[in-house]
């Protein structure tokens, strides 16, 4: 079983090691391995211990909490955060604008619905606080750009960044107004 809830402060190891993994799995071949292979779960609970306790106005970061028998890579009862998502008001400074910034999901949770979910929560949250519009930006070459493009996320900007020294291309993916986004990950019967 699934729950999806805020993130707290108690969440940050879990979120960090989760972090790093999601990385190393997915961006592998994309940034360069030397990046990857040095990344660090305490230096990143660190951060999200540092972001959940003092996170910035309109920030929200969820959880997907994995429990019970449905969970072979889980003892018995013992709960795993398998997945976060997190965002707030556009880094633009558009004020109704905005932003999903992270959307990490461990590689053995994917194709269940949980990100789905967890994009319902930001987007629901982003929606509450006033954003009438949402993006995001994700790798050209993630796979997981099809999930948001799926989502309805619309390509509106491509840029190239420098990422431990090395060019990448991103593109930018909006949702206008972010009711396409609410939408899109509506809940299913299934669910």
């Amino acid at each position: 079983m699934i729950a999806i809830r805020r993130a707290r402060p108690g969440d940050a190891d879990a979120i960090g090691e989760a972090h790093v993994g999601v990385w190393q799995s997915s961006y592998a071949g994309i940034l360069p391995e030397r990046y990857l292979s040095e990344m660090s779960e305490t230096r990143h609970a660190a951060e999200w211990r540092r972001v959940l306790a003092y996170p910035p106005a309109g920030h929200a970061a969820f959880v997907a909490v994995a429990t019970g028998p449905d969970s072979p890579d889980l003892d018995a009862g013992a709960p795993r955060v398998v997945g976060f998502a997190s965002g707030g008001r556009a880094r633009s400074g558009v004020r109704e604008a905005g932003e999903i910034e992270t959307l990490y999901l461990m590689e053995d949770w994917r194709d269940r619905g949980v990100g789905r979910r967890l994009m319902r929560a930001l987007a629901a949250h982003l929606n509450a606080i006033g954003c009438r519009s949402v993006m995001l930006w994700v790798l050209r070459d993630n796979p997981s750009r099809w999930f948001y493009q799926h989502l309805g996320g619309r390509p509106v900007a491509e840029q190239t960044i420098r990422f431990a020294g090395e060019p990448v291309v991103q593109l930018g993916l909006l949702w206008e107004p972010i009711t396409v986004l609410l939408a899109a990950t509506a809940p299913t019967a299934d669910q």
